[in-house]
């Protein structure tokens, strides 16, 4: 889908649809003469009344040089965020695709957040249907085009780069485990490294051995396919007033059998998104790069498959970690805090001194959750309120959760350092008590986003499958340093 911005008169936009956003209230001023009586007529009659997400559709519209004019509802004005947007702009797209329209033009006001707009185009055109042999359902979007007063092209050209990077995120995130293991994986970060101007790294399992990452190695061993640690490197032309230097780390399980302590069968199809920690730190890094943030950001993707082979781990094994812990591991379906804490370690190692982490870890935020929030989890106030900003500032939810010292009382074993689980209770705390550990004294938040990162059914903004989180938000937080 081609994208772009313009600052001219909206009636004269050639386009197969021009979309008006019209509030519960008065009309836009964006609105053709033209079509002033015929959404007072909608209003009148209640057929339309600007409800949020609500569309209308008129044909040939008179001194209008798109083929229709589209009134979508906002809701209250007072009440309409750039989230909401964002989705909003989101379901017009997939709506009007259903439809065949194949150009879009939208019209905003100097109100409105352009760069929110234009994300939103991208997201909701994403399909997760590349490998389908015939495809179905919606139509294809060939451009959108944002008409909105000249001062907004920079959040325009900001938004495509997010939106972009958020996509590619999703990609990857929707790959199957056959096509996409932790080699492809690497491939795919070194290659987007490349055209994106950003350092790449990727250890591999001998150089993974010498430097003695045993807990990320050994969740490993059941698989046929080698191990990768892809580290992507972001620096900024000037040196930053501060020291910071933003460590982004992402799980990158292609594919979580759940090893010897295996999963239920019931949809472990869906544990290719057991890599979508992984796949947001890179989406992100795309976009950071074209973006330039005033501090040094470095993505850490260690990446797995985790398989029940012939020369898997064993419930008991003890492994020892690049920090030198050791860790009983008790079920080797708790594989991700396995990868990440070598991970961590490393980076702080390479000199990170904040590290942020995003995970699908625990079905145990999913139960406590749901698909609404991502839990936040951290050990240094400042960072878990910058990370909770960027969160709020781009429309992805999160919530705090606690982390009292009591928690790690539940992580007890007489043969180890740490066990990689805990008792029965409070399992995404135990999860992030343990990834603790590892972070010492470095400001550290844990994202675990099993409950967001993938989506069951789809919104009328999204399509079934990877939502791509928390990509924004990982940009914001560099960009907003």
């Amino acid at each position: 889908m081609k994208t772009g911005f313009v600052s001219s008169a909206p009636a004269a936009l050639d386009a197969a649809a021009l979309v008006i956003l019209d509030a519960e209230g008065p009309a836009s001023p964006l609105l053709p003469p033209a079509a002033a009586a015929w959404r007072a007529e909608l209003h009148e009659s209640k057929e339309f009344t600007g409800k949020l997400y609500d569309l209308a559709i008129l044909h040939r519209p008179e001194g209008v040089a798109a083929r229709r004019v589209v009134l979508a509802g906002t809701g209250p004005a007072d009440k309409f965020t750039p989230a909401k947007l964002r989705n909003l702009v989101g379901a017009v797209v997939r709506k009007l695709k259903e439809k065949s329209v194949s150009s879009i033009a939208l019209a905003l006001d100097a109100g409105h957040d352009a760069g929110a707009a234009i994300e939103g185009a991208i997201l909701g055109n994403f399909e997760p249907d590349r490998l389908k042999s015939k495809k179905e359902g919606l139509g294809s979007l060939e451009s959108f085009t944002v008409c909105a007063p000249e001062d907004a092209r920079a959040a325009f050209d900001r938004g495509v780069h997010i939106g972009h990077g958020q996509n590619f995120a999703r990609d990857l995130v929707n790959e199957p485990g056959n096509l996409l293991t932790p080699t492809v994986l690497a491939a795919r970060g070194q290659a987007m490294a490349a055209a994106a101007g950003l350092e790449c790294e990727v250890l591999d399992r001998d150089r993974m051995r010498q430097l003695g990452m045993g807990s990320l190695l050994g969740v490993s061993q059941g698989s046929a396919e080698p191990p990768a640690f892809i580290i992507v490197r972001y620096r900024p032309a000037q040196a930053a007033p501060s020291n910071a230097h933003l460590a982004l780390i992402g799980k990158g399980v292609t594919f979580d059998t759940g090893g010897i302590s295996i999963k239920p069968a019931e949809s472990m199809e869906k544990m290719k998104y057991d890599m979508a920690g992984g796949a947001a730190v890179l989406g992100a890094m795309q976009a950071i790069a074209a973006l330039k943030p005033a501090i040094p950001v470095t993505a850490y993707v260690p990446t797995v498959e985790n398989m029940p082979g012939s020369r898997a781990q064993r419930p008991g094994d003890i492994v020892t970690s690049l920090s030198g812990k050791t860790i009983e591991v008790l079920n080797t379906d708790a594989e991700g805090r396995l990868i990440l804490n070598d991970a961590m370690t490393y980076a702080r190692r390479e000199g990170a001194t904040h590290l942020v982490d995003a995970a699908t870890l625990t079905g145990a935020i999913v139960i406590a959750l749901g698909g609404v929030n991502a839990g936040l989890f951290a050990n240094n106030d400042d960072l878990a309120n910058r990370v909770l900003g960027a969160a709020a500032a781009t429309g992805e939810k999160m919530w705090r959760m606690p982390m009292d010292d009591e928690y790690k009382d539940m992580l007890k074993t007489p043969f180890a350092d740490l066990p990689n689980i805990g008792t029965r209770g409070a399992g995404s705390i135990t999860a992030a008590k343990f990834l603790e550990a590892f972070a010492e004294e470095t400001p550290w938040v844990h994202l675990d986003i099993a409950g967001t990162a993938w989506l069951d059914e789809a919104k009328p903004y999204l399509a079934k499958g990877p939502t791509g989180l928390p990509v924004r938000t990982f940009i914001q937080l560099a960009m907003g340093w």
